[in-house]
């Protein structure tokens, strides 16, 4: 594989390119007028003032192909991406919401057996929601809440040039049939395992460890960095070599596949041993993979080759950067 092709690959991606119309949907949104909003657009999920603690509050819809292919992993995953940003907030999660439509029962009752599975693997509950039993396709939503105290909350829009580029990962995991870039680390574990690995993100949180954090979601690992390098205003480095992946895995696969347990972080060079091995002791190990800097680029860089995958002088990933 050419760095050409891996720069390509990442640029057609349709999970980075469907993240194109966010920002025309933010910018109908106005948040001047409500100061207890402290964090939206371009973060995992939002931050409300809530007493001592910051109210974390995320919503995901799962893709109409996932219902079609998948429908127990539909359920599942709309639980398992709704953790993780939370997760990546260093917040901790209380309770979901869950929205359903269907026009068959049985794609239905398939989507509720992953969605129980999840609760009962992650701990958190789904206390209501709404459904359209007479719904014209099959699809869920999953909505959630969750807190970080205000001295610990991770944003995704504070990335500092100077700071070091940290990829974890859960590499023991497999691609399910028929979700040939999902790759499914949480589904074979037990409970106790996976809540584990969760918490390790307030425990991150807690020690003031990194500057931003994003887990690694639809656009892959570099897709997700490029977001947070856009809403952050910075640009980076990646030494494509540095990245850690499964033996039997290539790597731009890799790079485009969605993780059960993985996260981004931009982190302050002598925190990032402590980062790793927090995380390596809940069994996903990372590494520094390249540098943070000043400019607008996301730059790779494999075998002496540097190319520049996004100047987000040009370029929109989500178009969520800082009011200027």
């Amino acid at each position: 594989m050419s760095l050409d092709e891996l720069v390509h690959a990442i640029r057609t991606f349709p999970g980075v390119t469907r993240k194109n119309p966010i920002h025309e949907i933010v910018n109908l949104l106005p948040l001047d007028r409500f100061p207890q909003v402290v964090a939206a657009a371009g973060e995992d999920a939002a931050a409300v003032e809530f007493g001592d603690k910051y109210l974390l509050m995320a919503a995901d819809g799962i893709m109409p192909s996932l219902v079609r292919l998948e429908p127990f992993y539909a359920g599942y995953f709309a639980v398992l991406v709704n953790i993780n940003d939370i997760a990546a907030m260093g917040g901790v999660p209380i309770a979901m919401v869950d929205v359903i439509s269907m026009i068959s029962t049985k794609v239905c009752s398939q989507m509720l057996k992953g969605v129980e599975q999840a609760v009962r693997k992650f701990g958190v509950p789904v206390v209501g929601g709404h459904t359209h039993p007479d719904g014209e396709i099959n699809s869920i939503e999953i909505s959630i809440v969750g807190s970080v105290p205000k001295e610990d909350i991770i944003l995704s829009t504070t990335a500092a040039p100077g700071d070091d580029i940290v990829f974890v990962a859960d590499l023991d995991g497999f691609y399910p049939k028929n979700l040939p870039l999902a790759w499914d680390t949480t589904t074979l574990k037990d409970a106790d395992t996976v809540q584990k690995q969760i918490a390790i993100l307030p425990k991150i949180a807690s020690e003031g460890l990194v500057h931003a954090a994003k887990d690694m979601s639809n656009p892959g690992n570099i897709g997700t960095l490029g977001m947070m390098l856009e809403s952050s205003a910075v640009g980076g480095t990646v030494d494509l070599s540095k990245i850690l992946k499964p033996k039997d895995v290539d790597l731009k696969h890799w790079c485009l596949s969605y993780q059960g347990f993985g996260f981004v972080f931009s982190c302050p060079p002598e925190n990032s041993a402590r980062v790793i091995e927090l995380c390596e002791s809940v069994g996903a190990p990372g590494s520094v993979v390249g540098k943070i800097d000043g400019s607008s680029e996301l730059k790779l860089t494999l075998n002496g080759e540097t190319k520049i995958l996004f100047d987000f002088e040009k370029d929109i990933i989500t178009g969520c950067r800082p009011k200027k």
